[in-house]
């Protein structure tokens, strides 16, 4: 998939790591306003509670409340809600591989709480929530100190657990299922655009023929161009193996992996200066290791990854014998399919958020959707 790259942002995502999808233990989020009583307000109570212990001497702060994910930080603890019709069964397992002494110095582990295996609880709503030490994240105001080695030698070390060693039965690595649900989340935000610019087409016809003079001349709507760029990222997507688009079993899924490496997925704990560990294992689980290297890897591609960070994050995988990549020689074999469902996947959530705001792509943006544009020509 590579194509010709430029010096870009340092940036794992187009927003910065503190804000990507996934940065769970953001450090210095302000106490969130007084809530009506409700569901939200009872969730948040019922964090703060299990939040609370050792360390605790502060009010509750919430340090994200967003449809997949809610946190709210006591102390040295944070407490989680994870996303509606997350399956408790199969995070229960994830969970327990995290706990696992394998993993020791590589994920963050989780803490004990009451639930199934010892690591979960079901709030009211059904939601499951655990329990976590804090950690201080990577700062999006130091772009050029970003742990890529450090994140590099962790997905190794990662992807070099033996399953067997592991309580199982270890889940599958959700990545595919997420790029899925990219697409999905596109295709519903642009169902209301798409009804907008019917509306718009239809009212710039004019009053008809009996008018005492025919209408002026408009602009395109603004929507029509976030309407073919879903339609250019949909072309990309129907271009992917079925594997990748969550359609069939991987045909390499042998390593333990993350599933949604970022930036954003990174702690130094313990806090503020202990070694980088990984952490968010929703989507963790037996999959194909090339995955968790494609996102770096596609913002490569799409230039908005500078190539000296990328030389850095391959060259530290492959000096601590990262399983998913040859050692010397071309890495695209294995990543250009991954990489490709990476680009998809961003550029259907870009997509998505721009529709959702009624705005147009911005750069980067426009560059993930022109990428996708490219491997429909290919």
């Amino acid at each position: 998939m590579p194509t010709s790259a430029h010096s870009g942002t340092a940036a794992e995502e187009p927003r910065s790591a503190a804000t990507a999808p996934g940065a769970a233990l953001s450090p210095d989020s302000a106490p969130a306003p007084a809530l009506e009583p409700g569901p939200t307000a009872a969730r948040i109570s019922r964090l703060a509670t299990l939040a609370a212990g050792p360390g605790a001497s502060c009010p509750p702060t919430v340090l994200a409340d967003r449809p997949d994910a809610t946190l709210v930080r006591g102390g040295h603890v944070v407490a989680k809600a994870h996303a509606p019709g997350c399956d408790p069964d199969r995070l229960a397992a994830r969970l327990r591989v995290a706990a696992h002494p394998s993993l020791r110095g590589i994920l963050l582990p989780p803490l004990p709480v009451t639930g199934p295996g010892g690591f979960l609880t079901l709030l009211d709503d059904g939601r499951p929530a655990t329990r976590w030490p804090y950690g201080r994240p990577v700062s999006p105001d130091e772009p050029d100190t970003a742990p890529w080695e450090e994140t590099a030698r962790l997905l190794a070390r990662l992807h070099a657990v033996a399953p067997a060693r592991l309580p199982g039965p270890v889940p599958p690595m959700r990545g595919p299922a997420k790029a899925a649900r990219a697409l999905s989340r596109m295709r519903t935000a642009t169902a209301a655009t798409a009804a907008t610019a019917a509306t718009a087409a239809t009212a710039a016809t004019g009053p008809g023929p009996g008018a005492a003079s025919p209408p002026a001349r408009s602009a395109p709507p603004p929507s029509l161009p976030l309407l073919h760029a879903a339609a250019t990222v949909e072309r990309a997507w129907s271009l992917l193996p079925p594997w990748a688009r969550d359609e069939a079993a991987a045909p390499r899924a042998t390593a333990l992996c993350h599933g949604d490496l970022h930036l954003g997925q990174l702690v130094r704990h313990p806090a503020p200066d202990g070694p980088w560990l990984l952490i968010d294992i929703d989507d963790l689980g037996l999959g194909d290791p090339a995955w968790d290297l494609a996102r770096p890897a596609a913002w490569f591609a799409t230039g908005l990854l500078a190539p000296a960070l990328w030389s850095r994050f391959l060259g530290a995988y492959r000096a601590a014998d990262g399983p998913a990549v040859r050692k010397d020689g071309d890495p695209w074999p294995e990543l250009d399919v991954p990489a490709r469902a990476l680009t998809v996947q961003t550029a259907a959530l870009a997509v998505a958020r721009a529709a959702a705001e009624g705005r147009p792509l911005d750069a980067d943006e426009r560059a993930l959707v022109d990428a996708c544009g490219r491997m429909a020509c290919v």
